[in-house]
């Protein structure tokens, strides 16, 4: 049998290494995929995150051979794919709409791969049971999908998906389609699932927030290529560069003018104020643009008591608004740039209104350079 079309075989780890190397994807004239490189460690959870048209469900379906790439290769456990037919790939697929059959009930859409692989019937009522007891949907077998909320839905999806011990497991955007609290309890319920199986999932979605709870790592992908790949605190703490500041979590992105460094420490002006930051590994001359992450900042009355050792400037709340668990402001810097600041709501904390003078401050350490 030739190599490109050998079946994948889980490893050690229980889930398989996927490599993609130099793959371009064109659809007449537009490039989606421009040259992407990627390697995916055995039993990994990563991500593809990216805004729509970056070309993440595009790269997930090069993967399960849904779409052949223009250029490049693709290899499952060491074997190249590229050209394998999706169903000799031994890889799981969560879509996005559950694609369970509505003839079948739970347990027949459980065990549909298994019937097609010719397994006797009862190891597939055994393995079918032990997917219920891991989806959390024992007592389900009889019911039919429209007979299911959205949630149970996407259970059945997954436990089909991986009833037949798959040593990767594709999911492109599985949670789309749910209510906000659905959505955090699966967040976790997935993450757990591939806690205890130990393959490789690699999961698609444009929620930054959904990438960073799920993910050990994160590829953050625009137009076709990944900006930025790293563990989710290192991108949303040190993002390599304005793209990923913005579209990984919120962010404020202040023009900074560099005045000098001393004691590993960079002299800045931000609005025309004196802030400091952590000298970077090469040092930027000139302008240069400072995150500051909203949370980041405090916000108090300019009246109320010292400045304290970080960075601190005037600024005047334009807008204020109560959101439960944190007080989220606008505020307007001395040249008129907005600043967004997000202060945890506790006893004794008060909350400024619009129109009223305040002091912003921020730990040295989290002014960012990108």
């Amino acid at each position: 049998m030739a190599r490109e079309h050998a079946l994948s075989v889980p490893s050690k780890r229980g889930g398989a290494p996927v490599a993609l190397r130099g793959i371009v994807k064109l659809f007449d004239s537009y490039r989606a995929i421009d040259g992407l490189n990627l390697d995916i460690e055995p039993g990994e959870f990563i991500t593809l995150l990216g805004p729509s048209g970056s070309g993440k469900s595009t790269t997930l379906m090069m993967i399960a051979g849904f779409e052949q790439p223009t250029a490049g290769e693709i290899l499952i456990d060491g074997s190249v794919v590229t050209r394998t037919p999706p169903y000799r790939r031994n890889i799981g697929m969560v879509f996005q709409n559950y694609a369970l059959f509505p003839h079948l009930t739970v347990a027949e859409n459980i065990g549909f791969p298994l019937k097609q692989r010719g397994m006797p019937k009862a190891e597939i009522r055994e393995r079918v049971q032990r997917m219920l007891e891991l989806v959390k949907l024992t007592g389900f077998e009889a019911r039919f999908p429209q007979q299911l909320s959205g949630g149970q839905q996407q259970r059945v999806a997954i436990a089909r998906a991986i009833v037949f011990n798959p040593p990767v497991l594709l999911m492109d955007e599985p949670l789309s389609a749910l209510d906000k609290k659905l959505r955090e309890d699966l967040q976790l319920e997935i993450k757990g699932l591939h806690d205890r199986l130990g393959i490789t999932f690699i999961y698609v979605t444009h929620d930054q927030k959904e990438a960073l709870v799920m993910s050990d790592r994160v590829a953050v992908m625009n137009e076709g290529r990944i900006e930025q790949i790293g563990e989710p605190e290192a991108l949303y703490d040190a993002p390599a560069n304005r793209f990923v500041a913005s579209f990984v979590g919120e962010a404020n992105l202040l023009e900074a003018d560099v005045v000098g460094a001393e004691a590993g420490l960079l002299n800045l002006k931000i609005a025309g104020v004196a802030v400091r930051a952590a000298a970077a590994a090469h040092a930027p001359k000139g302008s240069c643009l400072c995150m500051v992450r909203p949370e980041k900042i405090s916000v108090r009355r300019s009246a109320a008591g010292k400045v304290g050792p970080g960075n601190s400037m005037p600024a005047i709340v334009r807008e204020t608004v109560f959101m439960g668990e944190m007080i989220r402001y606008v505020l307007e810097l001395p040249n008129g740039s907005l600043v967004i600041a997000k202060q945890q709501h506790r006893a004794g904390t008060p909350i400024l209104g619009p129109a009223e003078a305040a002091t912003i401050e921020w730990a040295l350490e989290d002014t960012r350079l990108v």
